[in-house]
């Protein structure tokens, strides 16, 4: 039941707190082993022995949900007579395990064939993904998941203002004619996002910086623009080039993180 829990929070990216009993001296609540899996909510599943020094771990565990960044494992033993104000005279030591929310956002133009099977590719990973597109019935082609939300909007440019420049982008629409407007409104909004790619060719990436040239789209925009995307490996099979894209995104992710740390 605990473990079931602990994958749906997952699936859901809800960050939670694991808290395990893994030394007892003298006499305690709960056996050794025993776990508590805790949310912002409080707690989700398990018990680790009720009562105050249960709340002493919600507490704890509620302190490290409120830290910005991911939590490096912890253990922490108490008395639980002088510390926790139980009867009981024995000693407990928790460990405490941070399973933080991913926050790699990754914002997908475009329900085609390559992103059918790119979306599939990235659901598989710790990510929040967003696929965009004018047409449901692509849309409707789409996995189901609590990583994936699907907007359907008769101008996918739209859905731009919604992001941050910390998001991901990638545009694999039908056409450069398609790519623009969303191109034209990145380099309006988040020109400093960290991937802004567009699927396609050298001939399509000459096209399209022309077209942007003309939206008097400035230079250093262009610079950063990728197109193509992928890296250069496999075929033009959809799922091949899935992969290649995935290897380049999180190559780009893996670099961005560590310029930020």
């Amino acid at each position: 039941m605990i473990f079931k829990r602990a994958q749906e929070l997952l699936d859901s990216n809800i960050s939670f707190v694991t808290v395990t009993l893994i030394e007892v001296r003298g006499s305690a609540p709960q056996d050794l082993g025993a776990k508590a899996i805790i949310s912002l909510k409080g707690l989700e599943a398990g018990t680790v022995g009720g009562g105050k020094v249960e709340a002493a771990c919600i507490n704890r565990a509620l302190e490290i949900l409120n830290q910005s960044s991911q939590q490096a494992p912890q253990t922490i033993s108490w008395n639980l007579q002088k510390d926790i104000k139980m009867t009981c005279g024995g000693e407990v030591t928790f460990l405490f395990e941070h399973f933080a929310l991913s926050s790699w956002k990754i914002a997908l133009f475009g329900a085609g064939h390559v992103s059918q099977a790119l979306t599939r590719a990235l659901l598989n990973l710790k990510c929040q993904l967003t696929v965009i597109d004018d047409r449901r019935e692509w849309l409707d082609q789409l996995p189901q998941s609590s990583k994936l939300q699907k907007l359907c909007l008769p101008q996918p440019e739209q859905a731009v203002a919604q992001f941050d420049s910390d998001t991901f982008f990638i545009s694999v629409t039908k056409g450069h004619s398609s790519d623009v407007p969303v191109l034209h409104e990145l380099a309006k909004l988040y020109p400093d996002a960290p991937y802004i790619g567009v699927i396609g060719s050298v001939s399509k990436a000459n096209a399209l910086k022309a077209e942007l040239i003309k939206l008097d789209v400035n230079e250093d925009f262009l610079k950063k623009l990728r197109v193509p995307i992928g890296l250069k490996f496999g075929n033009n099979d959809p799922e091949e080039i899935a992969i290649s894209i995935v290897a380049e995104l999180l190559t780009v992710r893996d670099a961005w993180l560590k310029s930020r740390s």
